[in-house]
């Protein structure tokens, strides 16, 4: 490209209405079910049956906020918490593994690297309720069942992590930088740390966020694995209320605070993608473009 020469985008190209409509539609079913939920989050248990499910009703969002947190002797917090601690060390505990064996795996040649890579994809084809009984079996062989870690260890595993990373990195990662560190006398290890992290960085918080939102919306494994309600996620516990308010063995309306609670249950998740979303835009495309 000529030193004088400034591209100019084809501001003639004509725009496709087909596709304009299609992504409109795709957007549409994506956002009107938490638009419904937000709505429905402030209403009261009678206008939830008597008012249109887009329409507000009197304003009740507080109140029922209030309820939440403070039912059942605000057993809604201690399940956030629970939420948060499995997703967290999950998501931190399987980046840090794909990342380093999806890196060591693109940058390093070993006897058995092929094979290693080939497992990798089988195990992406498994899917993971497949896999939730025979876990069980094994961590109540331990004695591991009904604790923090029956959950948190079998997040940890994510084959399609360690795949991504791996495919990330072997263009990332420039092996001429990798020998360039060797050269000035750097371990692998350093080089790793120093260098190929670094440039990791938008792969990682990628792992980190599929990861999060896999143990956060987890709802079968701990179902199985806990039987303490003390212990429970949000996905187990709401669950467990909806049931009640269905069957009407409380006594009562529970149907504002359930949805109400699943509202609560994802905001976390919608401001995590927000502020964590600038390492892609800042990262992903680095290397896609050559001088």
């Amino acid at each position: 490209m000529s030193a004088g020469y400034a591209f100019k985008p084809d501001k003639t190209k004509p725009k496709s209405f087909s596709l304009t409509v299609v992504v409109l539609l795709l957007v549409a079913y994506f956002l009107l079910p938490l638009v419904w939920l937000l709505i429905a989050s402030t209403k009261s248990n009678a206008d939830l049956f008597t008012t249109f499910g887009f329409a507000f009703g009197d304003f009740n969002l507080w109140q029922n906020i209030v309820d939440v947190v403070s039912y059942d002797h605000g057993r809604f917090l201690t399940w956030a918490r629970n939420s948060l601690l499995y997703s967290g060390t999950a998501a931190l505990g399987a980046t840090m593994l794909a990342t380093a064996a999806g890196y060591a795996l693109a940058k390093y040649d070993f006897p058995g690297k092929k094979f290693m890579f080939a497992s990798v994809l089988a195990a992406v084809m498994v899917p993971t309720t497949a896999l939730a009984i025979p876990t069980y079996f094994l961590f109540a062989q331990v004695g591991l069942t009904n604790t923090p870690w029956a959950v948190i260890l079998p997040s940890m595993i994510s084959p399609f992590g360690l795949y991504l990373m791996r495919v990330y990195a072997q263009s990332a990662v420039p092996t001429e930088l990798i020998e360039a560190g060797r050269i000035d006398g750097a371990s692998d290890l350093r080089v790793f740390f120093s260098i190929g992290l670094r440039l990791l960085v938008p792969g990682t918080v990628t792992v980190f966020l599929f990861t999060l939102v896999a143990t956060w919306n987890n709802y079968l494994l701990p179902l199985i694995m806990l039987n303490s309600p003390d212990l429970f996620p949000l996905t187990v516990g709401l669950a467990q209320w909806q049931s009640a308010a269905a069957g009407g063995t409380t006594g009562e309306s529970l149907f504002s605070i359930v949805i109400t609670g699943s509202m609560l249950s994802v905001m976390p998740l919608i401001a995590i993608f927000l502020y964590l979303q600038r390492f892609w835009q800042s990262g992903l495309g680095v290397g896609g473009v050559k001088g």
